[in-house]
């Protein structure tokens, strides 16, 4: 299967790069599809029972986010070269092989 851009100018196999080719949002890594999660960053009061204080409360929770780590890497995609936004992790796992 392969997946043509609208401008025609590459062809890129689904097999290889699973979202290569198909328009994807800024903060998404093109190998792994991962992307910015949503979390809670919890405020705490009071001493440790381990120090000999009653415990830790929680006094509030607020969103936050969890953004990836993405860089933008020259890549050898099928015998041409391209800059895709890859995660860290995809980079040091070996899945882009870079271009020299």
């Amino acid at each position: 299967m392969k997946i043509v851009k609208n401008d025609n100018r590459s062809k890129i196999q689904k097999e290889k790069i699973p979202n290569a080719g198909v328009s994807v949002m800024s903060q998404v890594c093109v190998m792994c599809g991962k992307k910015t999660q949503v979390g809670n960053q919890i405020e705490r009061r009071g001493l440790a029972k381990w120090k000999g204080g009653v415990g830790r409360k929680i006094t509030g929770k607020t969103k936050r986010k969890f953004k990836i780590n993405l860089q933008r890497v020259r890549a050898n995609i099928e015998g041409t070269v391209k800059r895709i936004k890859v995660c860290t992790r995809c980079i040091s796992a070996g899945k882009v092989t870079k271009a020299v």
